[in-house]
């Protein structure tokens, strides 16, 4: 089986085709299941966020897969093909790995960093286990993903760009309405900016906080984490008469705020809106409206007083470092993993040959007593323990690498190995590979 993931994403698809094609709650169950039962595929795991959506799976064949996982999110989404195939994107075998730590570390993200996509892989996960679709091979993949996407958090600041555009941002606002404390903001979009926003103000002391988003129950979901309230987005225009600070990153098309809609609004108090969008969600027309001012990120850049692209660029460079030596590493000890079943294989026959030849020697020399045929059973199997070491050795060695497959097969045909035989032995038999003849666990290793 082979790992393989079709997708479309923010950077492959205009939102409004990705907002139709994303699926939540039980019609993202139902799609899980969908998928796995399908012919070609024997595992299954769905990454559904507002910025994308993936399908990862195990396939038998290539093109079976695509074809399969392609069929599905047309049929789920109602997208006709000729219109989603064009967007989608397919990676397979190492690929795959490559992409999903990409993914968890947040460098696939619309936002460069953002944290949430690590509970977005991780509650995919969770979905997968709870249906039974995610088997050995997605469940480590994923878990080794998680891993990477904390390492990348931990030791870099990849989440400080977004955050420092947020904090600036809300620094100006300051300068213009006084402490946050006690007044009230309204944030527009449901997005992963939106979301750093909300949890940005919250822990500003903003406790007034209105979400309005085009899906209400994302804009829902997210006025719930922070303690407040959603709304319509056609609502927008009434809540500008009671904010004080509006935050809009939509990622729509177009723009969303427009100056009549702010001019409307009854206010006696200032209004500061800050834009994130690109392109911009907020008419600049805005800035003729007393009372009002517009900080977006080219008055930001332009002022000096935030850099995105520079502020990224270390941060990225170093978690694009740690991705490499993570697929790297991950790659090497699966390929180390697949030549296990042939090294199990291997000593069984040897063991089955000790046994045999034991089991002759009882029938033509009965009159050993047994003290002497336990110490005969003994050397017999620590001779063939020590002739069989080295091979296992570095057989699993080599096979960490690029080729390693062909190693196993080449052992497999040396000793006309019966490829059937690791399915029927135990697990103890599987950790005596990792044991030398004198008992020393992990050599192999060192």
């Amino acid at each position: 089986m082979s790992l393989l993931t079709v997708g479309l994403s923010h950077r492959t698809a205009p939102m409004a085709l990705l907002e139709r094609v994303v699926v939540t709650g039980d019609a993202l169950a139902k799609m899980l299941q969908d998928v796995l039962n399908d012919a070609h595929v024997s595992e299954a795991m769905i990454i559904s966020s507002c910025n994308r959506m993936e399908v990862y799976a195990t396939v038998d064949r290539f093109h079976g897969g695509v074809t399969a996982v392609t069929d599905l999110l047309s049929a789920h989404s109602g997208v006709p093909q000729e219109q989603l195939t064009r967007h989608l994107y397919v990676h397979y075998e190492d690929r795959v790995v490559e992409h999903l730590f990409t993914v968890a570390c947040g460098l696939d993200s619309m936002v460069v960093g953002e944290g949430q996509i690590l509970g977005q892989v991780r509650r995919s996960l969770k979905l997968a286990q709870e249906h039974g679709s995610a088997g050995t091979t997605l469940n480590d993949l994923a878990q080794q993903a998680l891993r990477v996407g904390k390492r990348a958090h931990t030791e870099t600041g990849i989440d400080r760009a977004g955050a420092s555009l947020v904090g600036v941002g809300l620094t100006l606002a300051e300068g213009v309405l006084g402490p946050l404390p006690g007044k009230r903001a309204l944030v527009v979009g449901a997005g992963s900016m939106s979301a750093l926003s909300a949890a940005t103000l919250a822990r500003s002391g903003v406790t007034d906080i209105v979400v309005a988003n085009r899906t209400f129950d994302r804009a829902a979901r997210l006025a719930q984490t922070v303690g407040g309230r959603a709304v319509e987005l056609e609502d927008v225009g009434r809540e500008f008469a009671g904010a004080d600070l509006v935050i809009s990153c939509t990622g729509a098309v177009g723009q969303v705020i427009d100056a009549g809609m702010v001019a409307a609004a009854v206010r006696d108090r200032p209004l500061f809106l800050l834009d994130l969008a690109l392109p911009h969600d907020v008419d600049p027309g805005v800035r003729a409206i007393p009372g009002v001012t517009l900080v977006d990120l080219e008055t930001m850049q332009e002022a000096g007083v935030a850099d995105p692209d520079g502020a990224e660029a270390d941060h990225v460079a170093a978690v694009r470092a740690i991705v490499a030596a993570e697929v790297c590493e991950y790659l090497r000890a699966e390929r180390a993993a697949k030549v296990t079943p042939t090294v199990v294989a291997l000593r069984a026959k040897a063991a089955d040959v000790v046994d045999n030849e034991l089991g002759r020697l009882a029938a033509r020399m009965p009159e050993i007593d047994e003290r002497v045929r336990g110490e005969i059973a003994q050397t017999m199997r620590r001779v063939v323990d020590k002739l069989l070491h080295e091979p296992t050795v570095r057989v699993k060695r080599l096979a960490a690498s690029p080729a390693g497959d062909h190693y196993a097969e080449a052992l497999r045909e040396l000793f006309d190995l019966n490829p059937k035989v690791p399915e029927a032995v135990t697990r103890a038999d599987v950790a005596q590979v990792e044991t030398d003849p004198a008992g020393r666990a992990g050599e192999e290793d060192a």
